[in-house]
């Protein structure tokens, strides 16, 4: 019982620790080189980088912790000790990088021209960081928790916080870098947040149909029989002709797409068709835990 639950927990924890790696990676090896920016309380270490020449590290451990302590008052300790391992994960890795750096183990990513290309792999990284530490429940800290309190406390979003912290933060780097760098950073961050939306939802898609007819329980079989897919049927009565039928909702693999449409109308040409994306698909003939 005590190893089942070890291993529990280090399935959580080692991918939080690996995307904190990811991320801290992604920012001393594209960003800081080539004078980029990232939002949220990391934009603020950036910030620091550049004016003060202070170590990335060391200034997201010192603005983290202040956070941490106030975030584990008000939020609870449960909702926090996964953001504890986030935060101390990319403290650790940023030192190790830094010093790998230094002593020129690693040389970073720096360019005179291809900026676009560092934003591109900026946002790649920095996104597949956060997102496997989000995927499993964790935070790198920062925005995050004031976005949590000022949920909590004052009602606001968590989107409407992180949103006007990286406002702030935005406006701020003007001072200290070009606005093309700006213009950069924001092809950064759409990358990023399309990357960390991709792990979110889960790398598996597949498409949902709805398919409305006349004739859905003889549309269910020939799904059933020919394509060994499970169909649910969904009564429902017809606005318009206040008669009763039925929905067909099944889910299919992308590939399958052309085989199920080619059934539906083979059955009824006028049937009505809905075609939604899902993602992250567990269960029998799909990805199983």
């Amino acid at each position: 019982m005590k190893s089942s639950g070890f291993f529990k927990v280090f399935k959580t924890v080692f991918p939080i620790i690996l995307g904190a790696a990811i991320y801290a990676f992604g920012l001393l090896y594209f960003i800081i080189p080539n004078q980029l920016m990232e939002g949220g309380v990391t934009g603020v270490t950036v910030l620091l980088n550049y004016a003060f020449s202070i170590p990335p590290a060391l200034s997201t451990l010192l603005l983290n912790i202040p956070l941490f302590l106030i975030g584990w008052k008000i939020l609870g300790g449960k909702q926090m000790v996964y953001t504890g391992v986030g935060i101390a994960s990319l403290t650790f890795f940023l030192w190790l990088i830094e010093k790998m750096i230094s002593y020129q183990w690693i040389t970073p990513f720096q360019t005179e021209r291809d900026f676009i290309l560092a934003s591109l792999y900026a946002g790649v990284t920095l996104g597949a960081g956060l997102g496997i530490v989000f995927r499993f429940g964790g935070t790198t800290g920062g925005s995050d928790i004031v976005a949590r309190i000022f949920n909590r406390k004052f009602g606001f979003s968590m989107g409407q916080v992180i949103l006007a912290i990286d406002i702030i933060i935005i406006v701020a780097s003007l001072f200290f870098i070009p606005r093309e760098k700006i213009l950069y950073t924001l092809v950064a961050v759409f990358i990023s947040s399309k990357v960390i939306d991709f792990i979110q939802e889960g790398a598996y898609a597949a498409k949902a149909f709805t398919i409305i007819s006349d004739h859905a329980p003889e549309i269910a079989d020939q799904i059933t029989i020919e394509m060994e897919r499970g169909v649910t049927l969904i009564p429902a009565i017809g606005a318009y002709s206040k008669q009763a039928k039925h929905m067909a909702y099944c889910v299919v693999a992308r590939q399958e797409i052309r085989r199920l449409n080619e059934i539906v109308k083979s059955v009824d040409p006028r049937a009505f068709v809905i075609i939604n994306d899902v993602h992250d698909v567990h269960g029998e003939g799909f990805r199983e835990e």
